[in-house]
């Protein structure tokens, strides 16, 4: 399996904030990735690395190439949606189909023209007339019609409703399975998107707090919902995460078999939205404890590349 993305203790600085700090992981291809974390976790400046647009402390490369140093060439195999689709409000839709095929080698514009036919988009609109889901579905046309073996979203559903963000993911599910792609997403509203997902990278405060497959999961994470009385014993197991849920206790476990907990209540995997919420906000219950003791450090793991 090729190596799609290679970061290394990549750290960067806003002043006195830190917003990367030693981050590490690795991404294979062919891998739908969540990079999944709160506002302010430090996903846009990872992605901002990765697409060569700021320079990082560490080691990157990106398609066996240096983003900074090579973007010119990287830029020829990546493709990019941002949190706002910025196009010229007096530009035309076709004139917008008319600057990416001069402009980029690899843009299909068949393609492009293919996808738009399916929308209420015509040629001779201009961007200032189409509704904000609108101007994302030109944008996402436009950027699926180029032969990119990556393709990185950073909150590309922002602000859409609930029609226009189905779309939008059918629509790259869609397009991952017609082609060989890699497709990471950055993005804080998990639900949306967790069933897309081959892997998943938690990242908080800068750091990275987990990397997994999705299969992998199963075999790391159980989520137990106490039966009546046991919720004590049930802790002396040491959950990293709790939390009341209809007057129910509902914990989360790291490294224990599902078979250890039977006997204290209801137990399943958690999903990926449960996860997140339960790391995030387990470590502002006092820090993740895992069994043995002390106090969790993320390995680095590579994603897609087992446990």
């Amino acid at each position: 399996m090729t190596t799609v993305i290679e970061a290394r203790a990549l750290s960067k600085s806003y002043g006195s904030a830190r917003a990367l700090d030693g981050v590490s992981f690795t991404v294979e291809s062919g891998r739908i990735v969540g990079f999944l974390g709160p506002n302010g976790a430090g996903k846009t400046t990872a992605l901002k690395a990765i697409l060569g647009l700021t320079h990082v402390e560490g080691e990157l490369r990106v398609l066996g190439l240096n983003p900074r140093t090579q973007r010119g060439r990287l830029m020829q195999e990546v493709c990019f949606i941002a949190d706002v689709a910025v196009l010229p409000k007096w530009l035309r839709v076709r004139q917008a189909l008319d600057f990416v095929s001069a402009m980029h080698p690899r843009f299909d514009r068949s393609r492009a023209e293919s996808f738009l036919r399916k929308t209420d988009i015509r040629a001779e609109s201009r961007v200032r007339e189409l509704s904000k889901g609108m101007v994302t579905q030109l944008h996402l046309a436009l950027i699926l019609a180029i032969d990119a073996r990556l393709l990185v979203l950073d909150e590309p559903t922002l602000g859409l409703d609930l029609l226009y963000r189905r779309q939008f993911y059918d629509t790259v599910l869609g397009d991952y399975f017609d082609k060989e792609r890699t497709v990471l997403i950055a993005t804080h509203e998990v639900e949306e998107i967790e069933n897309l997902l081959t892997d998943v990278l938690f990242v908080s405060g800068g750091h990275i707090t987990l990397t997994s497959t999705v299969e992998g999961l199963a075999d790391r994470y159980v989520q137990l919902t106490a039966g009546p009385g046991q919720a004590a014993q049930a802790r002396e197991l040491r959950p990293f995460y709790e939390r009341e849920v209809f007057g129910r206790t509902v914990m989360f476990f790291e490294g224990r078999a599902a078979s250890d907990l039977a006997a204290l209540g209801e137990v399943r995997t958690p999903s990926i939205a449960d996860l997140f919420v339960a790391k995030m906000q387990g470590s502002r219950q006092g820090g993740e404890r895992p069994p043995g003791g002390g106090t969790e450090a993320a390995p680095r793991k590579r994603l897609a590349g087992g446990e």
